[in-house]
């Protein structure tokens, strides 16, 4: 893979994180986003952290004019930014839907409107959304977040069919139950229960999950497209 520049959002923590260093360590720039101030414990110079509310679209206005200003021109989007608000359905209120929907799939929509230009006027790009496994499968408490994770995949689809024939790639990634600090509250009788229904019996790791969003933006992935790809030790099974 050439030196690119690649952009993912909700990069502060978890998954975004492991990503985000991936990349780096491949020698790429990369653009890593949070909501807030943050720094990457990395200390690689070619990650570079910004402030950013995909939801808004003041504020992709101005990522954009700091993409301008230093001559960045991502080819490479992931689309990782998430937030939940679960309840179960009767209880949900207004906002709780709203907010998981601006940001999950809204902000989806936002961001990679803002950066697709670019890859389509150079014939070239990799977009990898990060999904879940509550978008295939569904998850009680979980209404809007599994809405939101099911649209991408749509979103996913569609686009792909939109921009393959400039040299586009649009991919999405549905991890299972991966050991982060979303993950870290369970207590032990709680992991061997959805430890039942993992085949392989452990929990994912965040660098399995960047290592498969690396590889999707690799060359070697350049025949793959349209496709959601589930990394979930055998939880859901099409």
């Amino acid at each position: 893979m050439n030196e690119e520049v690649v952009f993912i959002s909700g990069a502060s923590r978890g998954i975004g994180t492991a990503i985000a260093e991936n990349f780096a360590k491949l020698g790429h720039k990369v653009i890593g986003t949070s909501r807030s101030q943050f720094h990457f414990e990395n200390k690689l110079d070619n990650l570079i952290p910004i402030a950013l509310d995909i939801a808004d679209r003041d504020s992709i206005n101005q990522c954009i004019e700091f993409l301008k200003d230093n001559n960045f021109k991502p080819s490479i989007l992931i689309n990782n930014a998430g937030i939940t608000s679960d309840q179960i359905f009767l209880r949900m209120k207004d906002d709780e839907w709203d907010n998981v929907i601006a940001t999950n799939l809204t902000g989806t929509f936002n961001l990679t409107k803002a950066l697709i230009k670019n890859m389509i006027k150079n014939r070239y790009g990799r977009i990898i959304n990060i999904s879940s496994v509550s978008g295939l499968m569904g998850n009680p408490g979980q209404v809007n977040y599994s809405s939101a994770k099911a649209g991408l995949s749509g979103f996913t689809k569609s686009l792909a069919k939109e921009v393959g024939s400039r040299g586009i790639t649009v991919n999405s990634v549905a991890p299972g139950f991966i050991e982060t600090d979303m993950t870290a509250f369970l207590d032990d009788n709680a992991k061997n229960k959805l430890l039942e229904d993992i085949p392989l019996k452990r929990l994912g790791s965040v660098k399995d999950v960047a290592d498969l969003v690396t590889f999707l933006a690799s060359e070697d992935a350049s025949y793959i497209t349209g496709q959601t790809i589930s990394i979930d030790g055998g939880l859901f099974m099409y």
